[in-house]
């Protein structure tokens, strides 16, 4: 960290303790308000998500302040800042200035020499992840990422090591894995870690539902760079392929379940039934990848995003004593057969996302330990090797999957750099073939 960086850590930490040393006095000693130094904030990625996520991060400490935007698209910046402006606690806690909106594929870096930024959101496209995490610990910022956190084994290896320097400089990290934050998650998780329903033998766990409409299409001038780019969600290199993108978050409740456990290896496949246009990119739509653990309990798993079909996502799991569920509209329940038993079912109670920045923020500012970037990596790779599973048609374990020397995520600086990947005279990218690939 830069010596102005360090010096803001530190106070912030000292204020949090001061105030609440300042509440067991008389009126007349100083508030907490007057203690606290404010929490500045810079949003990078001002799309849907990270507009949300600046919202839930100004909804967590009311000394919070969005001091820095950047975005590919002033476009896309200014619409997120007017939002924030209508949307946040207070109007006042959104202080962009003209001189801290940035634009481009570097305006993250020029983000990360602010010295006066505490924290960041990072909430770009995935395959960028690593290289903006990186970045910011290297700067000395405190880290709110969206997940996943990486969309191949490279990066996978990359935010694992800025997860060490971030834990050894005291960085607190967030991962956008907010089931992880729910009540009804961790009631229904605590309840399988005592033992309600036996050892754990197989779970079922899906993500089905209709297709998630991100296209863009394609503008006269464009690059094919920015093309890819700004049509991020269809091209594997930026999200992963939906497998990841989406079911990232049942990968990692399962790995909670599972008391954090790797999977030994896994095989399946997968392909494309309806995404076959311009706009589709190359990524699929539908998987079916199955994962063995060493304990021999196994993890089926389905994946689908096709219109006007079954839908339905969540956790399906079986013990030698019973089930349990999880599932998309955050409802959960355990049904144990042992004698006696009581069957338990819930609704959630509280809203996860706004959650885990409270999380976060507070152990800003109490300086407790908070770092969710080994758990996200690790839960990103469990379904990346699934992918690779499919892609290739192999038996892939968890060894090859972590130590593969598959790169597909780079990080431009321009859109007039070449891209990696390139349509056919009709527009339609070549997709990956099982046995080929």
């Amino acid at each position: 960290m830069n010596d102005s960086s360090l010096e803001r850590r530190q106070f912030v930490k000292r204020s949090a303790i001061l105030a609440a040393a300042a509440s067991a006095f008389p009126s007349g000693a100083q508030s907490q308000s007057e203690e606290s130094e404010k929490i500045k904030v810079a949003l990078i990625g001002c799309g849907g998500r990270g507009t949300g996520a600046a919202a839930q991060a100004l909804a967590a400490d009311d000394q919070t302040e969005l001091f820095a935007m950047a975005d590919i698209s002033r476009e896309q910046l200014d619409l997120s800042r007017e939002t924030l402006k209508k949307n946040a606690p207070s109007p006042d806690q959104v202080t962009v200035s003209p001189e801290n909106e940035f634009v481009g594929l570097e305006a993250y870096q020029r983000v990360m020499d602010l010295g006066d930024i505490d924290v960041v959101i990072l909430t770009t496209p995935p395959g960028f992840r690593p290289f903006h995490f990186e970045a910011a610990v290297q700067a000395g910022k405190h880290v709110f990422m969206e997940k996943p956190v990486a969309v191949d084994a490279a990066g996978i290896r990359r935010v694992l090591e800025s997860a060490k320097q971030a834990k050894a400089k005291d960085l607190k990290v967030g991962v956008g894995l907010n089931r992880r934050h729910s009540p009804i998650h961790k009631e229904v998780v605590s309840r399988i870690h005592d033992g309600v329903i036996g050892e754990i033998q197989m779970i079922q766990m899906l993500n089905c539902r209709g297709d998630v409409n991100k296209r863009r299409t394609r503008v006269e001038g464009q690059s094919e760079l920015e093309f890819q780019i700004k049509n991020w969600y269809y091209f594997t290199w930026l999200s992963g392929d939906f497998m990841v993108e989406q079911s990232v978050h049942e990968f990692d409740v399962v790995r909670w379940v599972k008391d954090e456990a790797f999977p030994v290896s896994c095989q399946g496949q997968g392909g494309r039934t309806v995404r076959n246009g311009p706009a589709d990119g190359h990524i699929y739509d539908h998987y079916s990848v199955d994962y063995e653990f060493a304990d021999g309990s196994s993890v089926l798993t389905q994946h689908r995003q096709i219109p006007k079909v079954w839908s339905w996502f969540g956790q399906k799991i079986m013990g030698t004593n019973g089930s349990a569920e999880l599932s998309f509209k955050m409802n959960g329940s355990v049904k144990p057969t042992g004698e006696g038993a009581k069957p338990f079912r819930g609704r959630e109670t509280g809203n996860s996302y706004q959650l885990e920045h409270d999380a976060l923020f507070n152990a800003i500012r109490e300086g407790t330990e908070f770092n969710e970037a080994e758990r996200g990596a690790y839960s990103t790779l469990f379904a990346l090797m699934g992918r690779m599973a499919a892609y290739t048609g192999k038996v892939v374990t968890w060894e090859e999957a972590l130590n593969s020397e598959e790169e597909i995520a780079f990080n431009p600086t321009s859109f007039d750099e070449e891209a990696r990947f390139f349509p056919d005279e009709n527009g339609i990218y070549e997709t990956f073939r099982p046995g080929v690939t």
